[in-house]
Formats: C-alpha cells, sequence, structure tokens
C-alpha cells in the first residue's frame, strides 16, 4: 500500500500546472502584452515627435542597454533581498515609465524614461524568469519553460498587432495609458505569488564585482548573435514594408507568435529528452532563412513565410538556451544565472537595434536583414566550435 502512495507524492511533485505557475504565467503575459504593443509604435512616435531612423535605432536601443546594466544588479537582488520585492519593484517601474510616454513632447524626454523603463524590465523579467525556474521541476525545467513562455508569446501574438491598430485609432497618450493599465494587471497578479524564501548562505554569496554567472556564458553568447536580429525587425520592419509598399505588417507579428506558440509545446519536451543538439542547428537555420527572405521580400506572402520560420526557428532556440542556462548553475545562482541570460538578450537587441539604425540610414533597409543573416551564422560557428572542443574534452579525459 505504500508504494502508489509514494509514487502519487513524486507525481505530484513533478506537477507543472500549479496555482503559483499560472499566476506567473499570467502576471508575464500582461506585461509583455503591454511591452509588445509599444514595440512596433514607438518607432511611430518617434517619427511623430520629429525623429529619422538613426534617433529611432538609439531610443530603442538605449532601452535594451538600460535593461542590460540592471540585470547583474536584479540577480544579486533575487538572491539577497528576494523574488518578491525584485519583482513587484520592476513592475512598478515598468508602469510609471510606460505611463509617462503619455504626457512626453519631445525625444529627449523620451529617450530619458526609456532608460528607466529598461531599468524596470530588466528587473521584471529577470525576476519572472527565475521564479518560474523555482517553480518548476528540475526534471521538467525544459517543458515547463516552453510552456512559460508561451505566456510572453500569446502577448507577442496580439501586441504587436494590436498596439499598430490603437495607434491608427487613438492618440499614442491613450495607447500608452493603456499599456500602463496592462503593467498594473501584472502587478496584481505578481503580489498573490507564493515566492521562495532566501537562505543566510545565499545572502552571504555575493561580491559586488560579481555580474556574471560562468556556467551561462555559452548559451548566453549564442542567443546574443540571435537576439541581434530582433533589433532589426522591432524597430525597422514596420518602416521596411511601407517603403516597399507591402501591405500585412500586423499578419507578419502574428504569425511570428503563433508559429513561437505552436512550437513551445514540443521543443521544451525535445530539450529534456535529447538536450540541446537536437534543437539549436534546426532553430537557427530556420532563423538564418528567415532573414534572408526578410533581405529578398519581394511581395506578403514572403513576408509571411519568413515571420513563420522566425518563429518556429526561435521558438525551438529559445527555452532550450534558457533551459541551459539555468540547469548548470548552483541551487543559489539560478537568479544571476537568468541575469546573465536575459542580459545577453538584452545586448543583442541594443546592438541590433543601434547598429542596425546607422545601417539603415547609410545602406538601406534591405542591408539590416543580410547583416542579421551573418550574425545568425556566426552563432551556428560559434556553437560548432563549443560542441567541437566539448567533444575533444570528452576524449581527453578518456
Amino acid at each position: 500500500m505504500g508504494e502508489p502512495q509514494s509514487q502519487t507524492i513524486d507525481a505530484a511533485k513533478e506537477k507543472i500546472w500549479t496555482r503559483d505557475f499560472v499566476l506567473i504565467c499570467l502576471a508575464n503575459f500582461f506585461v509583455f502584452l503591454g511591452f509588445q504593443m509599444t514595440l512596433p509604435t514607438i518607432p511611430l512616435f518617434v517619427e511623430h515627435l520629429g525623429g529619422n531612423d538613426q534617433l529611432i535605432g538609439l531610443v530603442v536601443g538605449i532601452f535594451t542597454f538600460s535593461a542590460l546594466i540592471m540585470r547583474p544588479f536584479a540577480g544579486h537582488a533575487l538572491e539577497t533581498r528576494g523574488r518578491r520585492f525584485v519583482f513587484l519593484l520592476g513592475l512598478a517601474i515598468f508602469v510609471i515609465s510606460v505611463g509617462s510616454y503619455s504626457f512626453i513632447t519631445s525625444i529627449l524626454l523620451l529617450f530619458m524614461m526609456r532608460v528607466i523603463q529598461g531599468i524596470g524590465w530588466g528587473f521584471s523579467t529577470t525576476a519572472a524568469g527565475t521564479i518560474a525556474t523555482d517553480i518548476i521541476p528540475a526534471s521538467r525545467r525544459g517543458e515547463g519553460m516552453g510552456y512559460y513562455g508561451l505566456s510572453g508569446n500569446l502577448a507577442l501574438a496580439f501586441g504587436p498587432s494590436l498596439g499598430l491598430l490603437l495607434a491608427g485609432v487613438l492618440s499614442f497618450s491613450k495607447l500608452f495609458l493603456i499599456c500602463a493599465a496592462l503593467g498594473i494587471a501584472s502587478l496584481l497578479f505578481a503580489a498573490n505569488i507564493t515566492y521562495k524564501k532566501i537562505t543566510q548562505p545565499q545572502i552571504q554569496a555575493h561580491n559586488k564585482w560579481d555580474i556574471y554567472e560562468k556556467s551561462a556564458l555559452i548559451p548566453s553568447i549564442l542567443l546574443f548573435f540571435l537576439t541581434v536580429t530582433f533589433g532589426g525587425i522591432a524597430s525597422f520592419l514596420p518602416l521596411y514594408t511601407a517603403q516597399k509598399g507591402i501591405s500585412g505588417i500586423s499578419l507578419y507579428f502574428l504569425l511570428y507568435a503563433l508559429a513561437l506558440m505552436v512550437t513551445r509545446t514540443f521543443a521544451g519536451q525535445l530539450y529534456d529528452r535529447k538536450g540541446h543538439k537536437a534543437v539549436f542547428i534546426p532553430g537557427a537555420a530556420l532563423i538564418l532563412l528567415a532573414m534572408l527572405l526578410l533581405a529578398w521580400l519581394p511581395n506578403k506572402w514572403i513576408l509571411f513565410a519568413a515571420a513563420v520560420f522566425y518563429g518556429f526557428g526561435f521558438g525551438t532556440v529559445q527555452p532550450a538556451l534558457q533551459a541551459w542556462s539555468v540547469e548548470r548553475a548552483p541551487k543559489h545562482r539560478k537568479g544571476m544565472a537568468n541575469a546573465t541570460f536575459f542580459s545577453f538578450f538584452d545586448l543583442g537587441v541594443g546592438v541590433g537595434a543601434m547598429v542596425f539604425g546607422q545601417i539603415g540610414h547609410l545602406l538601406g533597409y534591405r542591408s539590416i536583414y543580410l547583416t542579421a543573416a551573418l550574425s545568425v551564422f556566426m552563432s551556428l560557428l560559434f556553437y560548432l566550435f563549443v560542441l567541437k572542443k566539448e567533444k575533444t574534452a570528452v576524449y581527453g579525459q578518456r
């Protein structure tokens, strides 16, 4: 009689869809929805304020660099001040900064508030990813992170399209107030999560020069080369398609998000069973193909095909790389591992936005996507180098 009860207890321990997991997914969904609605509309807002492509790149890029700088501090705070403090603080800063866009009338003020938004984003997203890894059973981390990622993907499915739709019928002021209200909804869900308590050894484990988790570096570097492509898509694809007279940019974001969502249902499980070798090369190859299609872009059907390939590619790779980043880190370093992972995510987006702003201004929008394709190709080369190095190390131990 004792064995079935033990099996029941073990099964319960391995459950993913707990109350807290649902709450972190809802909190993540609403803050990402507010964020994704601003993603394609901030460039339009900069144009509305009189800015050009270079200023668009700077306004987009400074946000990600601000988030990047804050991630190590967020990682430390997660282990010293606790998950709840960091998450709620980040969400509150996000709400205040996005709401302030409703009253901004100059690019300089927008630039300053983008820095503050980046601080809130750096704290909140680092905390959310860490909280999710706390909640998900270790044996199902890849699968669980895939489901957790769906919350952001659902926001991506509706956010950009909804933002562009509202920007066409409402003032920017009302649009940004709606985005801030979504952040408030996220904050309410976050306040009801039962958070992991920090222990005294964790509190003593850090120093001020500790800014990254070494075990997370390889997957984070791989992520950097891939997320460079985000800067080209989020900042300039609406302008690129408008220049070419191609309609359907809202549908692009929807198809991309739907492809991401489909991939999330199996990619994490594939990673849990087979490891990163089964997912990285196919996923990166699809992202590379998407960039080449965008560089070509003769019509809206190629645009839609690129959306699907990009969604399948990134949906395959991103949860695997995040699980890879966290799984090798010590228990008291999960927060810093997530901070390292998202720092490289931000760095890629920021570098992409700023560099592509210059490339788009000097060489045209098509060159942005050719450069992005080169970045993805470099990620594949680096991955093959890592595999060769690991294989050499294994043979060396025999």
